[in-house]
């Protein structure tokens, strides 16, 4: 039986969040929001985080600025990470959720720099990868199918959509109802294999991430928090 996990990057948006949140609680799911940091400085688009928090979501980091991967920026870790932590204060899950900006989805090299991976150990935080990308921010009115069919070929797909005022939302009832319809569960934990660190620790070597970073002497599996999957 295939498996989905959600999850919504670089909002809160006051126009799209909460409409994208009336949807998911419609059908009784839970997912993961990374948050821009410099976003919730509007009050309206805190509130919009807040309340994701209240129905159960978790809110994770998906750094300050989202300008440039941080592999391209070497030394940004600490302004891009940290003060987006500082911002999200009680909202942030107790492992700390961090998504790297992939810059088009892409996974590779460009996505941590060696300071930004110190800071994550040291820090403890956890690091979220993806393994579907419908780019439903480039074809709003076309990405339920690219999803349903990235669904298809895995077993438990971690996807980024993005609650963002493209107006790709307006279809997410109707992917989730086609979601329902081919009985596929959904669940709001993460596939080990999208964490390649946990609570501080490698849970994979780390040198396809980021340039100039030795792999581990060790490294463990990732054993994440488990939900209840929701069909």
């Amino acid at each position: 039986m295939r498996q989905l996990t959600l999850s919504f990057d670089n909002g809160p948006d006051p126009a799209v969040t909460p409409s994208v949140l009336d949807t998911l609680a419609r059908h009784d799911i839970c997912s993961t929001f990374f948050v821009i940091g410099s976003k919730l400085a509007d009050p309206a688009a805190r509130a919009c985080s807040v309340r994701a928090a209240a129905e159960g979501h978790w809110i994770g980091n998906h750094t300050w600025t989202h300008s440039v991967p941080l592999g391209q920026q070497p030394g940004q870790a600490a302004f891009e990470i940290s003060q987006t932590q500082d911002a999200l204060g009680s909202l942030a899950h107790p492992l700390r959720w961090f998504r790297p900006m992939g810059g088009g989805g892409v996974i590779g090299q460009h996505l941590l720099s060696p300071d930004a991976v110190t800071l994550l150990e040291r820090d403890k935080y956890s690091c979220v990868l993806w393994n579907a990308v419908p780019r439903d921010w480039a074809e709003p009115d076309a990405w339920v199918e690219t999803a349903l069919a990235q669904i298809d070929e895995q077993e438990w797909t971690l996807m980024v959509l993005h609650d963002l005022p493209t107006g790709a939302m307006s279809y997410l009832d109707a992917f989730l109802n086609c979601v329902a319809n081919r009985n596929i569960v959904v669940r709001q934990d993460f596939p080990p294999s999208c964490v390649p660190i946990l609570d501080g620790e490698a849970t994979v070597p780390l040198d396809h991430l980021a340039r100039g970073v030795q792999a581990p002497s060790t490294s463990r599996p990732a054993r994440l928090p488990a939900d209840e999957p929701k069909g």
